[in-house]
């Protein structure tokens, strides 16, 4: 059974705002209704909830799916608030997914055909997050947030994200798959990558630490 299975027409909503790309779409039942996908490097909090708004029916649904990261801090944070607003608004179940078990998705077919791959991210502060996924699409090992250096020794043949290229060039072995977040492969989540309460996933220690007052 994957995240794609329902028993009726059941409108769902699924967003991703973890990385660069802003991404939405409206699922009826098992069908795609609607989606938009914007690579927009940053200003998601200006332009998600309008292209939310426009989707069919301004992307109103009966159940909302969230990608909670890891990924870019500010990202994960706005889709995570926005999922949560309009499960309020609209009395509506809100659950959440991984953003890199949503990429790993994205490429299902050429995971499965290589029994599995290593997902890698951007991490920020230089480091890449990581993940390997089998084929199936099940998480092998948790995810990490690496130095490049580091990261490479991981020796999974296929990479997909967008760090593939980098880790496969600095590697110098395997083959990279450049890939994005993207709402409409929720279809192909396994339904075990679908959670309740949702929250961000950071994948590191957050860049601020909260000042400690002496009495």
């Amino acid at each position: 059974m994957t995240a794609s299975t329902a028993s009726s027409e059941a409108r769902r909503l699924v967003i991703d705002s973890a990385s660069e790309a802003c991404s939405v779409a409206l699922f009826a039942g098992a069908r795609l209704d609607d989606f938009r996908h914007e690579v927009i490097g940053r200003g998601h909090a200006e332009r998600l909830v309008p292209l939310i708004a426009e989707l069919a029916g301004g992307g109103r649904a009966d159940a909302i799916f969230v990608g909670c990261g890891p990924g870019s801090f500010a990202g994960v944070r706005i889709g995570v608030a926005a999922a949560r607003a309009l499960a309020l608004g609209w009395q509506v179940p809100v659950q959440g997914f991984s953003t890199l078990a949503l990429v790993a998705a994205a490429a299902a077919d050429v995971v499965a055909a290589a029994g599995g791959a290593l997902v890698v991210m951007e991490g920020g502060h230089g480091q890449w997050f990581v993940q390997p996924f089998a084929a199936d699409l099940s998480p092998r090992a948790a995810v990490q947030s690496l130095l490049p250096g580091a990261a490479i020794e991981r020796g999974d043949a296929l990479v997909v994200g967008n760090r593939a290229e980098a880790f496969v060039a600095q590697r110098g072995h395997g083959t990279a798959l450049a890939m994005l977040p993207d709402a409409r492969a929720f279809a192909r989540l396994p339904a075990g990558a679908i959670f309740a309460d949702p929250s961000p996933i950071y994948g590191r220690a957050p860049d601020a630490k909260p000042m400690v007052v002496s009495s």
